[in-house]
């Protein structure tokens, strides 16, 4: 007899319920900030220190653990975002048709080794210089490549998942109207260099270097030319990149966005550019939006704004790559002798969760911005910045428990990988440079001035 699905794809499907839970946790948000009814607030671990010297200024934004962990309105926030995301996750996975009985526990573990991650990333030396992201694969892989991750712990490992609702629910922040701030300058340093360095990449990796697998090929471009993890997990589902290869990506992604985070800004510094470019070169080379922020911060204002609006709509590029990856692979790559690939097809490999995304970014943008003013919408953002930060935490957390040093050193194919994302880079690096030094140097084009 023919088994009957109890579920339809519309509810089961991961990609799916991606959008469903973005999707509930932004009218949550939208609900709660403009009827004032009640906080959504997520748990954020204030900057607290280990005793080091801080100047006036830094020592202000200092908030004591010992005071915040006193606080009524930090346990009331942190269950708040434990109930939120354990009651919609939970039933995302009872619909996949996993066991509730298995995730619960699973994922009180998981919660309180991200909310350890929140914790440390938090502390003002190791906050200053490396953001939750790189603690977070950290301290998953100190786990996993010594004690070892236990059986029971497993079912809660679910990294696509919690990244792909992250996604939809960053979709609100990305503002259509980003890209009239910068205009046409932000455009030519970010729409433009992005295909470019896709398509050497890809030129470079399955051409030059030979490497088989163009799945990771492609992920790994994205990664480089986009924004890191958010740009290789929407790639690779597009691409049918594999969960070992994904890791892989994403892992060289963050390693060196935490070297460029660092080194960048330091010789933006001794070669003397203008803030403003230096900020937008940074935008437009560093992998991960926080990165960017925190590294365009040390150039000044002006430079961390150039930096984020360059990254901001680079980000929104996001879903139009996925979706032009999906058709490639689906008509190109994967396509074997006379087979003709259709419509549906291509809608099979799509990654749904892109849609999300996108309406999260419209609705921002053409509906929320212009009936209730950027001032609500940044209230909105700022509550689901949290839950959109956890979504991730949890995610980066689970790809540091489900990496082995060993597997990803056999994934290498001796080196070529590795080298591939360096020279892909560098071409980034130089091709931006470019196109900001063409835009931004006031030899050809007026300087823009910013808000």
């Amino acid at each position: 007899m023919e088994n009957k699905k109890a579920v339809p794809d519309f509810w089961a499907k991961e990609d799916w319920q991606a959008i469903w839970i973005g999707a509930i946790v932004i009218i949550i948000a939208c609900f709660a900030v403009l009827t004032k009814a009640f906080d959504f607030s997520a748990i954020k671990f204030a900057t607290w220190t280990l005793g080091e010297n801080l100047s006036e200024a830094a020592a202000a934004k200092v908030v004591p653990l010992g005071e915040q962990l006193a606080s009524l309105a930090f346990w009331r926030k942190l269950l708040v975002t434990f109930v939120t995301l354990g009651v919609l996750f939970t039933l995302g996975v009872k619909l996949q048709g996993g066991s509730i009985k298995k995730y619960i526990p699973a994922f009180i573990a998981l919660f309180v080794i991200s909310l350890v991650v929140r914790l440390v990333s938090a502390e003002f030396t190791l906050n200053r210089y490396l953001e939750w992201a790189f603690w977070a694969l950290l301290i998953g892989l100190l786990i996993s490549n010594t004690v070892g991750v236990p059986e029971w712990l497993k079912p809660a490992i679910k990294t696509e998942f919690y990244i792909k609702t992250g996604l939809v629910i960053m979709g609100f922040s990305v503002l259509f109207s980003n890209i009239a701030k910068f205009g046409l300058y932000g455009l030519g340093i970010a729409w433009i260099v992005t295909p470019i360095v896709i398509l050497f990449m890809w030129w470079l990796g399955t051409r030059v270097m030979k490497i088989d697998n163009k799945p990771l090929v492609i992920t790994l471009a994205s990664a480089t030319s986009v924004c890191g993890t958010s740009a290789a997990i929407a790639t690779g589902a597009a691409s049918n990149c594999k969960k070992t290869d994904l890791t892989m990506a994403v892992s060289i992604s963050i390693i060196f966005t935490v070297l460029m985070m660092v080194f960048e800004p330091i010789i933006i510094k001794a070669t003397g550019m203008s803030p403003i470019m230096g900020g937008a070169l940074i935008g437009g080379t560093v992998d991960s939006t926080g990165a960017v922020a925190v590294a365009g911060s040390t150039l000044g204002g002006e430079a961390e704004k150039a930096a984020v609006l360059v990254k901001m709509i680079q980000n929104i590029l996001i879903g139009f790559i996925a979706f032009f990856v999906a058709v490639f692979f689906a008509t190109r790559v994967d396509r074997t002798g006379n087979q003709k690939v259709g419509a549906g097809e291509i809608w099979t490999r799509f990654p749904k969760f892109i849609l999300g995304f996108f309406v999260a970014s419209l609705v921002a943008s053409f509906v929320i911005l212009p009936a209730f003013g950027s001032d609500q919408v940044s209230a909105i953002n700022k509550v689901l910045d949290q839950y959109k930060n956890w979504a991730f935490v949890l995610a980066f957390t689970s790809i540091g428990l489900d990496t082995n040093f060993k597997e990803i050193i056999k994934q290498m194919q001796g080196g070529k990988v590795l080298w591939l994302y360096i020279i892909g880079q560098l071409f980034n690096i130089a091709l931006t440079f470019f196109a900001v030094w063409f835009l931004l140097s006031g030899k050809i084009f007026p300087i823009p001035v910013l808000d």
